[in-house]
């Protein structure tokens, strides 16, 4: 099988490339620039993904698809229309390249999506399940359910087996962002007022993450169905942080977590009166997400655990000169 990976350049797309490659698949990578091409097989710079972009070079001998290439979650979008960016990129794009891989006759096409599809935020002990109703909350959220909205309507016209996988946070080496932010938080010993964090919250390593796209590229009973994904054992930001604290320790690479007890409902309020409400609900509030269809339907269970996951991702990337 010969396997075109969009968005190859990127944190989880060079992790798909080498583990596609290690499994013999045929790996065909694309990615906007030329220097931004990783070293795994054929490579094709397509420029940027839009409505316009011919993928006929990338998509040629390829009869299936992963597609990661994405205007990715802003925290602080400055665009005059966010929406109208995101669906430029992850609608109008996502949906061309899918119309020209059904021409190409390729078998199969896996799109990751987002979770945010579902929403922001569950209630404790109510994850979020595949076949839920979509509530996504912010213009990426509805970027990414369109795109899901069309392709299932493509795959009804043309045959082309379609799959979606909506992840929660990702994390593993290299991993930037919030994740590295509380690394170094943690490797240079500041106290974090997030002792009393009692949240539910789904994450996902590369590893597993990976695993379950490689899974979806050839299963019989994937095509067409949704799934979500993660290590499969929720945690609180309070347990996360000590967990994370406790590897990077035992490693003398940095501190146990210095956590202060501080009421969640005392940071939130904290937090409105500062304008950082959003940052501080990531922390605090809970997101979970259901993956017995995922375990049921595929036979798949995660490759790592949490603390596995955690253990490679801090042990193997971290150190004080990587920020």
């Amino acid at each position: 099988m010969s396997v075109l990976v969009t968005g190859a350049n990127g944190f989880v797309g060079r992790a798909i490339c080498m583990r596609a490659a290690a499994t013999g698949l045929a790996v065909q990578a694309a990615t906007r620039a030329a220097a931004d091409l990783p070293s795994v097989g054929p490579s094709v710079a397509v420029g940027a993904v839009d409505e316009s972009t011919c993928w006929q070079a990338a998509l040629a001998g390829c009869s299936a698809v992963v597609h990661l290439a994405a205007r990715a979650h802003i925290m602080r979008d400055v665009a005059a229309d966010p929406l109208l960016e995101f669906r430029h990129v992850n609608v109008d794009g996502t949906l061309n390249l899918a119309r020209q891989a059904a021409a190409a006759r390729v078998r199969r096409f896996v799109f990751i999506s987002s979770v945010k599809v579902n929403g922001e935020a569950t209630q404790p002990g109510q994850p979020f399940g595949a076949d839920d109703a979509p509530a996504p909350q912010d213009a990426y959220g509805v970027s990414k359910m369109e795109a899901e909205q069309g392709l299932r309507e493509l795959a009804a016209r043309t045959g082309m087996e379609v799959v979606i996988i909506r992840p929660p946070l990702v994390y593993g080496p290299g991993v930037k962002a919030n994740f590295a932010t509380m690394v170094r938080w943690l490797q240079r010993g500041v106290p974090l007022p997030l002792g009393a964090v009692n949240n539910q919250r789904s994450l996902v390593s590369l590893d597993n993450l990976v695993d379950l796209i490689i899974t979806c590229l050839t299963h019989p009973a994937a095509a067409n169905q949704t799934f979500m994904v993660s290590d499969g054992q929720d945690v609180s930001t309070t347990e996360l942080l000590r967990s994370m604290g406790q590897a990077l320790a035992a490693n003398n690479q940095g501190h146990p977590a210095r956590l202060l007890p501080v009421p969640a409902a005392l940071l939130k309020a904290v937090a409105a009166l500062l304008g950082k409400g959003d940052v501080v609900q990531r922390l605090c509030g809970s997101l979970q997400v259901d993956i017995v269809k995922t375990r049921e339907l595929l036979g798949w269970a995660p490759l790592v655990t949490l603390d596995e996951g955690l253990r490679r991702v801090l042990l193997e990337t971290y150190d004080e000169t990587s920020f």
